[in-house]
């Protein structure tokens, strides 16, 4: 099956989702390994750092919003690895798992982005467009 599995997470529910799948996945060879992906999106540090003024809060905001994947994976005995990426998380995404050769990307339908609760989410759609590989979308 697949060995090299991305997993775009943002905290989200739909996310939480798409990582009950990427683990199943994962439990389907023994020496599969799930890469977790989570953005750190520009157009949001500002707000992020307001909220969080000093970077210490800042970086506890993102492990909290990681700490329940983690938590999962480590569960189900899936190897993993962490990677922050920075910038628009459709193209980092696409650009980090194109340039890694993954097999296959598992990503939640929609994010954080409440305008996003009416049509499939433009983070989902874009890496669905662009990925070289197979896009598992989990709602």
């Amino acid at each position: 099956m697949y060995k090299k599995i991305a997993l775009a997470t943002d905290g989200s529910q739909h996310a939480i989702r798409a990582t009950e799948n990427a683990l199943q996945i994962a439990k389907c060879s023994s020496n599969s390994k799930l890469e977790i992906l989570y953005v750190a999106d520009h157009d949001k540090v500002k707000s992020e750092v307001l909220a969080n003024w000093n970077s210490a809060g800042l970086e506890d905001s993102r492990k909290k919003r990681l700490r329940q994947v983690k938590k999962m994976a480590e569960n189900a005995g899936v190897s993993y690895n962490i990677k922050i990426l920075h910038g628009d998380p459709g193209p980092a995404i696409v650009d980090y798992v194109n340039r890694n050769k993954f097999e296959i990307v598992v990503i939640g339908s929609r994010g954080l982005n409440a305008l996003q609760e009416f049509v499939l989410g433009s983070v989902s759609h874009k890496v669905a467009k662009r990925a070289n590989c197979p896009v598992l979308i989990v709602k």
